[in-house]
């Protein structure tokens, strides 16, 4: 093609090659003074649609890559595009050259999985990793090239096949097979989907071509090389290779996906570990005897004396081996989490423990953190990072790969422990009910759906036990043989309720679908090779022997641990085959147990604690006056309503009878007279109010249809109506009613999303709703509502929303113990100002599923909160910790015994 004199402000030097996708020349960048390198379009395909795509696909790929082993992208112009210039020998110019010394090779190599690394942890595939598209500086430093490139195979070539350009099929058709004949991972050749372990057979390829100098796959044609690829026996007995680097060849050339290397960075780090210690690595032989004459003499007798001297041996050593042993002393200990973090439990379980015991991963800040038993500090894991959250981390079986719950895109995801790209398992929905990891396979819990199962490889979920009608199962459990699995169930009713501690712990046979109660009250059931059931009731885990070949359980279940935290569905704690036993510490909400308390939050995030005694809090929210506190407490059988002055002058009051079912959201009418609030006393989730000093029997103000929640949200300043949030097949809307007409208005509603958790602004001309048809974000309409809705700005998952007193503020919740704020105004038209984070809130956020647990205190100075009774002190704010148990299991034998 003829070369441009220009493009933009940059002028064509020099041509430096031509391919399928467009030639590139070097140029000079006439604004920074500085060498290009330009990749042109040609003319012939420029109105290519398909060629088009691809082009501005591998602009967004390389601006997305950020690394020193990556050639950047500095920009688009005319179709062109843009690259740092990479001065220096391509990998098969040095290969051509002669032979490579090994730690020259090796360091190469290194480099190269440095890049590769970066990449894939950016979820991002090359495809067509070979020594032409790698580079090295006069420097030494490695550079790759050509991320997302899908060239065009020339219609004639005489290059070497191996070397042979990108061989493309139209992404249109099936049977893709994009990449270099001779570089190509085996399932790549075949056309079939490719994903990192494609680059790590490539990675492969290049690190034997460095290591002997020789092209690997060759054939005469493109088509016998890729027969090469896909048959040839591959020869790992490379003399100049270390033990060491033929094992990584040998894991990163494995033919199936399955049982190839899992992660680059795991080939990283072997490089790194010989170029450290080379001598360390090396490999003895056995000395064998120099002849085979016979001995004579007492040389007879030699063997025999030995034998009988290593029988001895054998014989003491058995009898110590099998003595008995004193139990393991049980140890208890707490990890803190680092400076900054907060756990993302939200409703889903935000810890795991590897199968050995040795490493932990917990959900903090939106990401998860691993963390070795035998360090002091945990470490982000790379790719596990989102703006939106993640949750229900567990190790695989090996505890060399975590899966996780993404909600960024609602997935399961696996990742290996070190990070890197994370892989989509398969799409779950927002509405995940608990998961865990065995031998055969990942189980999890889908709402009024059923318990299903996955491979960890992906695929298909597979429906092993369907809901009923109404019922929710939750928290799967795979029994050891796989014919069985534990589970947790409840109903819709019980669980819009959000009383798991009233479920039960079900198992049932997979092949005849028989199902069994093992345990009345309780969640979070899971099997322990000690040949028990533990659970969770009211903050304590419960153990009961279980006869796992009868499926019953065989003794009276013990409490074993108190104080567990709840989050939704999850009870946080997890154990490890070790007997090994990590959990987050939180309130035991069985009566008398008191283990939360109210406090006051200033702007500065100091605390202070009101002088109410401990309890089961939840939803606090401040009368009009500033002067008392309506807020729920849960005491393990039924959840009521009580009322306590922020002052704390008098003992708080019990506002709902006893023995009238679960009423809890409670708001305070304009007037300070009357409180509202949800109660299933009918049997439905209708709203009721009651006299807040006490005087008057309760009276109903909604009657929700079946299967429906209504959820009081916040009273207009005139009195005469409230909003609140309707709730029905997970899908909610925002209605209000109306005191003089007894009717209900819909607010706010949208198909598919989820609206909810709405409050009148102080002049009541407004009205803040979050709303999420995925990621929640926060509203503002006016009032009486017109069709026009303004978003805010987001803040991470911002939700959750309330005023200030003047009406010029709102304030959210963006994530687990994160709050925020930002300005509002309408003159002259409605803008938001932009977010500004707390610098700790102090008190427990919920989740965009769940009620707001803070309020604002008509000063507008104040909020109040609630937060474990234990982790509360004046002025400070409790530190997040987990709490791990050494020899947990020895523990549970003893204070469980089975019958």
């Amino acid at each position: 093609m003829t070369p441009p004199s220009t493009i933009a402000h940059y002028r064509i030097i020099s041509k430096l090659g031509e391919g399928g996708m467009g030639a590139v020349y070097r140029a000079i960048d006439t604004k920074l003074n500085r060498e290009v390198a330009i990749k042109v379009l040609p003319d012939a395909l420029a109105n290519d649609t398909d060629f088009l795509a691809r082009f501005t696909r591998e602009a967004q790929v390389l601006a997305s890559l950020n690394h020193p082993n990556i050639a950047i992208i500095h920009g688009v112009e005319e179709m062109a595009l843009v690259m740092e210039l990479v001065p220096g020998q391509t990998l098969e110019e040095r290969i051509a050259a002669g032979p490579i010394p090994l730690e020259e090779a090796l360091a190469i190599a290194r480099q190269v999985a440095e890049g590769l690394e970066a990449a894939h942890e950016k979820g991002v595939i090359h495809r067509d990793l070979k020594p032409a598209n790698v580079k090295v500086t006069p420097e030494g430093v490695v550079k790759i090239l050509d991320f997302g490139l899908a060239k065009a195979a020339d219609p004639v070539t005489n290059a070497p096949s191996a070397n042979s350009p990108t061989l493309t099929i139209r992404a249109t058709q099936l049977g893709i097979i994009m990449g270099t004949a001779g570089y190509m991972a085996p399932e790549q050749a075949a056309g079939k989907p490719v994903d990192r372990r494609a680059d790590i057979w490539s990675f492969g390829v290049v690190l034997y071509e460095l290591l002997t100098g020789k092209t690997l796959f060759t054939g005469e044609t493109v088509s016998h090389t890729l027969a090469s690829v896909l048959k040839d026996q591959i020869d790992f007995g490379i003399p100049q290779a270390p033990p060491p680097i033929r094992r990584l060849l040998a894991r990163c050339l494995n033919r199936n996906p399955k049982e190839r290397l899992r992660d680059i960075g795991e080939a990283r780090i072997a490089i790194r570990d010989y170029l450290a210690n080379p001598a360390g690595e090396s490999e003895s032989k056995a000395s064998e005897p120099a002849g085979g004459k016979r001995t004579g003499g007492w040389g007879r007798w030699i063997p025999r004396a030995a034998s009988a001297v290593v029988f001895l041996a054998l014989a003491a050593a058995l009898a110590w081996i099998f003595k008995p042993s004193p139990p393991l002393p049980l140890t208890r200990f707490p990890i803190t989490l680092g400076e900054g973090q907060t756990f993302t439990t939200t409703s889903r379980l935000g810890l795991a423990i590897s199968p050995d015991g040795t490493q932990m991963v917990y959900a903090a800040n939106r990401r998860l953190f691993l963390r070795s038993m035998a360090e002091l500090d945990a470490h982000p894991i790379p790719g596990t990072d989102s703006s939106v959250g993640v949750g229900n981390p567990m190790f695989s079986p090996d505890g060399k790969l975590v899966a996780f719950f993404a909600a960024s895109d609602d997935t399961l995801k696996r990742i290996a422990v070190g990070g890197g790209a994370p892989v989509t398992i398969c799409p779950v929905g927002n509405t995940l009910m608990g998961a865990s990891w065995s031998e055969e396979g990942i189980v999890f819990g889908i709402w009024e759906k059923g318990i299903f199962r996955v491979s960890p490889n992906g695929g298909q979920p597979e429906l092993l036990v369907p809901a009923k009608v109404n019922e929710v199962l939750a928290e799967p459990y795979m029994l050891p043989g796989g014919k069985a699995v534990l589970f947790s169930r409840t109903t819709v009713e019980r669980s819009t309720s959000a009383i798991w501690d009233r479920g039960q712990i079900v198992v049932q046979t997979l092949q005849t679908g028989a199902r069994k109660t093992l345990v009345p009250a309780g969640s979070g059931g899971r099997y322990l090779p000690t040949g028990h059931v533990v659970y969770a009731l009211n903050g304590v885990l419960f153990a009961v022997a279980f006869n796992p070949r009868r499926l019953e359980t065989t003794g009276s279940p013990v409490g074993i641990v108190e104080g567990v935290a709840r989050a939704g569905v999850a009870a946080q704690f997890a154990y490890s085959s070790t007997g090994s036993l990590v959990y987050i510490p939180g309130p035991v909400t069985a009566a008398g147990a008191g283990q939360t308390i109210l406090i006051l939050v200033d702007r500065k995030g100091e605390i202070e604690p009101l002088k109410v005694p401990p309890a089961a809090y939840g939803f606090p929210r401040v009368s009009r006056d500033g002067k008392r506190v309506a807020a729920q407490i849960d005491d393990g059988k039924e959840s009521s309503i009580w009322i306590c002055e922020l002052s704390g002058d008098t003992a708080p009051r019990r506002l709902t009878l006893p023995g009238a079912g679960v009423n809890r959201y409670p708001i305070w009418s304009s007037d300070n007279q009357r409180v509202a609030f949800q109660s299933d006393r009918d049997g439905d989730l209708g709203i009721w109010w009651q006299r807040a000093d006490g005087t008057g029997a309760a009276e109903r103000l909604t009657t929700p249809g079946k299967g429906v929640a209504h959820i009081p949200d916040s009273w207009s300043p005139d009195g005469q109506r409230f909003s609140f949030t309707e709730e029905k097949n997970n899908i909610s809307e925002i209605w209000t009613w109306s005191l003089r007409d007894k009717k209900a208005t819909l607010l706010a509603a949208a198909p598919g999303a989820v609206l909810g958790r709405s409050v009148f602004s102080p002049d009541g001309r407004w009205v803040a709703y979050q709303a999420a048809a995925h990621r929640s974000h926060i509203y503002v309409r006016p009032f009486p509502p017109t069709d026009t809705a303004y978003v805010a700005p987001e803040d991470a998952d911002t939700h959750h929303p309330s005023w200030s007193p003047d009406g010029k503020e709102l304030f959210y919740v963006a994530g687990p113990s994160q709050s925020g704020s930002m300005s509002f105004t309408t003159q002259p038209g409605v803008s938001f100002g932009r977010p500004v984070r707390a610098a700790r809130s102090g008190f427990s956020t919920s989740t965009p599923a769940n009620v707001r647990t803070y309020d604002v205190v008509p000063d507008g100075k104040h909020f109040i909160g609630v937060v474990p009774a234990g982790q509360s002190q004046s002025g400070t704010a409790g530190t997040p910790q987990i709490q791990v148990v050494l020899n947990w299991f020895e523990d549970v034998k003893r204070r469980a015994p089975g019958n």
